[in-house]
């Protein structure tokens, strides 16, 4: 995968680099193959040393904040300690909520079962909470702007998925349940062909991120645009969600 780092960064300046991971692009190096890409490794060269402050899953598209020095790397991850970065991710959720706003509070073990997934666990796991809004209904697929309260490994897709709306794609979560145009438009068909899905990746995109500069203190927010395919994938989504 070759990245211009140019293309990647939202903001610079001398203390925080805002990024937008595209999909399939590690946050940190892969501990089996050290050699695959990540995305420090891609930025370092034109914008010297960074310091991690939080990361994405390989999978997940969307917005980063990196420290260009240790004094802003210490303050960032104290205010991610202390909650007070607020971040709002947008998922693909399989299904159709008979809500539009829901608070869950469901307590979360990490690396809970044999597939080292989340789970909900009420005696063992840490507290939890995930607010979740619709922002758009399509055939079979809901648009839903999810913003995590709390830190807890893969929180959103294991909320969404107790709930029984989990993330398209979520091969770990949510047994796949891919996009596919079939699910969306009626009378399609692939004359037997494999169909492609739309979107072939776990359908989230971390969508905005807002905290104190670590110099100034004041507040900022940032956004990222959605990648191509999340794009591309709306786009169809809304093209077939009012035919019947």
């Amino acid at each position: 995968m070759r990245q211009n780092p140019v293309d990647l960064v939202l903001w610079s300046d001398d203390a925080i680099l805002i990024v937008n991971k595209p999909p399939g692009l590690l946050t940190l190096p892969d501990g089996y193959d050290p050699d695959l890409p990540y995305l420090s490794a891609i930025l370092e060269p034109a914008y010297g040393p960074l310091w991690i402050v939080h990361r994405l899953d390989k999978e997940t598209s969307g917005i980063l904040v990196m420290a260009r020095s240790a004094a802003a790397h210490r303050d960032l991850n104290t205010q991610f300690e202390t909650r007070q970065i607020s971040k709002a991710y947008h998922a693909l959720a399989a299904g159709e909520p008979d809500w539009e706003e829901k608070v869950v509070t469901l307590a979360l073990q990490p690396n809970g079962d044999r597939k080292h997934r989340t789970v909900i666990s009420p005696r063992s796991g840490k507290p939890s909470t995930t607010r979740l809004h619709v922002l758009e209904r399509f055939r079979g697929f809901t648009l839903i702007e999810a913003i995590p309260e709390t830190g807890r490994t893969h929180q959103i897709r294991a909320h969404l998925a107790a709930l029984g709306f989990p993330i398209a794609g979520d091969k770990l979560y949510g047994k796949g349940m891919e996009i596919y145009l079939s699910r969306v438009k009626s009378g399609y068909t692939n004359e037997g062909k494999p169909e492609k899905a739309m979107l072939e990746r776990l359908a989230l995109h971390a969508r905005s991120l807002s905290f104190k500069h670590p110099v100034s203190g004041e507040p900022v927010k940032f956004e990222a645009p959605y990648p191509e395919d999340f794009t591309n994938t709306l786009r169809q989504l809304r093209k077939y969600k009012g035919l019947g």
